[in-house]
């Protein structure tokens, strides 16, 4: 069974009811494999999409900091004026 296009809410909740499943004490034996196949593929997807999330944060932030080191336009402004004035 794949997992390409489900979201991290679903997949999160899909996995909280195969555990709830998979703790009761009279789980068919024949599914147990199937579930925590499932159970497995959707510990996959939860934990990509976190990476996912967690690289695209640090990008984020990456580009404020950049953003933080440039100077900004109103700088520029005043060392154009600063230039040009007649102190």
């Amino acid at each position: 069974m794949s997992t390409p296009e489900i979201g991290y809410a679903d997949a999160l909740n899909e996995l909280q009811q195969i555990l709830s499943e998979l703790e009761a004490a009279d789980i068919d034996i024949d599914v147990l494999a199937t579930k925590v196949e499932r159970a497995a593929e959707l510990i996959r997807v939860c934990r990509g999409r976190i990476n996912t999330a967690e690289v695209r944060v640090k990008e984020i932030v990456a580009g404020l900091d950049h953003q933080k080191d440039e100077p900004s336009p109103s700088d520029q402004e005043d060392d154009w004026d600063d230039a040009f004035s007649d102190d």
